[in-house]
């Protein structure tokens, strides 16, 4: 009797320790997902005011005064720089006392003309010269204006390029004025995603972008694409996009630099998670399961990446079964105990965001 109790515990013992083992063999293997998804691509990009311009003087003179300060916000018209006037007043009334002369001798002129003592030529040429002396008061008004330098738009003053009692040229720098109500952002996609992007396009929200600042933040407002340039680079075989994006708070300042994020269709894509992928040497790895159950490691290419997911663009077909977990467990050409798991079910375990 204790021999037999004996064999029964050696007998249930194996059988315990058998069962276990074909558990601890037993894999799940899953398939790739075919399925219509959205990917985002990344586009380094420049940033720019939508006015941007370069405020300069237009008479020469000292700098009398500064009406405002670096990095304020200034209103279309508000006064900027006052270059000394003095020297335009006096031809602005040297010009006035001109046009008063010419404009007595006309109507002295006319009145001679109207007793026939002076010939009607007379009282054209005096026409003329009166026309010609309230053309130099306006000339003069004009340079007189020009002594005033006011801003043309809306928006933000830059770094000053001048002080106060400078001695100031024709055409020299005073400082930048730029419009950020608005941002343009700039940036180059490929010949080929550029031909993706224009077939795909069959609706408005697909021109829509997103932006990542150099914080590795999103950018709160959303921005379309509208503008595409007309001729590819040739040296790098690039075409500038243009997004604009709206900058309500004025986060965005002219010369910053991101990244853009535009999401970008793909029909029929092989989705993969990529708990079932490896590396080696920066090369990713699956584990392909035969038809005997026996493992071959298959070198992918990745299009894209997705939260938890690769975007397969060669080396998985659709009907080809995967190790899904436990890579590090089993090694090349071994023999396993598998169990598939439909790839829908896998994908919705994930933390999918595809569509």
């Amino acid at each position: 009797m204790l021999m037999g109790m004996c064999a029964l515990f050696c007998y249930t013992s194996c059988q315990s320790k058998k069962e276990e083992k074909e558990e601890k063999t037993t894999f799940l293997v899953t398939s790739p997902l075919k399925k219509d998804t959205l990917i985002t691509k990344e586009y380094v990009s420049q940033i720019h005011a939508i006015s941007h311009i370069e405020i300069r003087a237009l008479e020469k003179g000292y700098l009398q005064k500064i009406f405002v300060d670096e990095g304020q916000s200034v209103r279309k018209g508000q006064l900027m720089f006052q270059i000394m006037p003095t020297m335009y007043q006096a031809e602005l009334q040297k010009a006035q006392a001109e046009a008063s002369f010419a404009n007595i001798e006309y109507q002295n002129t006319q009145k001679l003309a109207q007793s026939n003592i002076v010939a009607p030529n007379e009282l054209a040429m005096a026409k003329a010269k009166l026309n010609k002396a309230k053309a130099e008061v306006t000339l003069a008004q004009v340079h007189l204006g020009f002594t005033q330098i006011k801003a043309p738009f809306d928006g933000i003053m830059d770094h000053f390029q001048v002080r106060l009692g400078s001695l100031v040229d024709e055409g020299d720098l005073l400082t930048t004025l730029s419009d950020n109500s608005q941002m343009w952002v700039y940036f180059n996609v490929p010949e080929a995603e550029y031909l993706d992007y224009k077939t795909s396009l069959k609706t408005e929200n697909q021109t829509k972008v997103k932006l990542m600042m150099a914080n590795q933040q999103v950018f709160e407002f959303p921005g379309k694409v509208e503008t595409i340039e007309a001729d590819f680079n040739n040296e790098t075989g690039n075409i500038a996009f243009r997004a604009t994006f709206p900058n309500p708070k004025g986060l965005l300042r002219h010369g910053e630099t991101g990244n853009i994020l535009m999401e970008v269709p793909m029909k029929n894509a092989l989705l993969v998670p990529q708990k079932a992928t490896f590396e080696v040497l920066d090369k990713k790895y699956v584990y392909v399961v035969d038809k005997d159950n026996v493992l071959r490691s298959r070198e992918i290419s990745v299009a894209a990446e997705l939260p938890h997911i690769f975007v397969v663009q060669k080396g998985l077909a659709p009907d080809d079964k995967i190790l899904l977990e436990g890579l590090r467990l089993v090694r090349e050409n071994e023999k396993i105990h598998t169990k598939f798991v439909a790839p829908a079910k896998v994908m919705s375990e994930l933390e999918l965001y595809a569509e």
